[in-house]
């Protein structure tokens, strides 16, 4: 197993390797937008520099998540993570509204615009294959560093790719004498970044406000169950900190049972929890079971 250091580090280095690339990206998209013509590649423009703004906020996170507890924070800094994804889907989301606002006057104008230079076309498409080329590192990374984080930046590297696609087929048709399907495929990419600004935005809120997988939750009630020594399950919920999980459990053992064998029983428990799911900590308390 990767040590948690490590893969910290790793998830960190996916991010910064998002942040290198969108800049890259977004500068050459907005200025080949604006030479070229295309409402569509000026819209990716757009689109990657809210990447960058969420990669960014992501990696910011990470670095303040990784600072100790102190006196005032006796349960560390992980949701700083979250807390930093939050402002970047507001910040995203207002992205994506002057983009459709931009679409829409375009669409919508008295005068129609000339068709984009097929070069605009070609910055799309290799745009698309740089981003297949970064979800893929970035996939692979989170798997290896077990980030959820780093997973859904990889997932935004996989959308950025296909709305780069988008973009190029809006250009296309236009050169074929649908001069519209540029403009409309700036609205669509626009609504595509805010639609990704409201899925972070629910995610993350669901995090802050402890929300945890009810499926999930079940699977280590089953578990926790099997283990020699649990007779039941009494209680049993989680939340985030963070990529960490902080698990609270309840069970019930034979009341005949010594404190020491009691506490084995528990250790047990959290030590399944730890090398099946990789849960950071697992509280248990002990009751004992029910005479009948």
């Amino acid at each position: 197993m990767v040590k948690k250091v490590d893969r910290k580090q790793g998830a960190e280095a996916g991010a910064l390797l998002s942040i290198f690339v969108y800049l890259l990206l977004s500068t050459g998209k907005l200025l080949a937008g604006a030479v070229f013509g295309s409402d569509a590649v000026e819209a990716d423009g757009w689109n990657n520099l809210s990447d960058i703004i969420a990669s960014s906020a992501v990696y910011i996170g990470m670095k303040i998540a990784k600072k100790p507890r102190d006196c005032n924070h006796p349960y560390g800094h992980s949701r700083a993570e979250n807390i930093s994804s939050l402002l970047a889907a507001f910040l995203m989301m207002s992205i994506g509204i002057d983009v459709i606002t931009s679409g829409i006057r375009s669409l919508f104008g008295k005068e129609k615009a000339a068709a984009p230079d097929v070069l605009a076309a070609v910055v799309a498409l290799a745009s698309a294959a740089v981003m297949i080329g970064v979800y893929a590192i970035n996939r692979r990374l989170a798997r290896r560093t077990n980030s959820m984080a780093l997973a859904a930046v990889a997932k935004d590297n996989l959308s950025d790719a296909l709305v780069s696609i988008g973009a190029a087929i809006g250009i296309a048709g236009a050169r074929l004498g649908w001069p519209w399907l540029d403009p409309l495929a700036a609205l669509v990419i626009g609504a595509m970044i805010g639609k990704t600004a409201w899925e972070v935005f629910m995610e993350t809120a669901h995090t802050l406000t402890d929300g945890f997988d009810e499926q999930q939750l079940a699977v280590y009630k089953d578990e926790i169950a099997a283990v020699s020594g649990v007779r039941d399950v009494a209680d049993i919920k989680a939340r985030m900190l963070g990529n960490d999980i902080v698990l609270e459990v309840t069970i019930r053992v034979d009341s005949h049972l010594t404190v020491a064998k009691s506490h084995e029983i528990a250790d047990e428990v959290e030590r399944l929890m730890r090398n099946r799911h990789n849960i950071r900590a697992t509280h248990v308390h002990v009751e004992p079971e029910a005479v009948r």
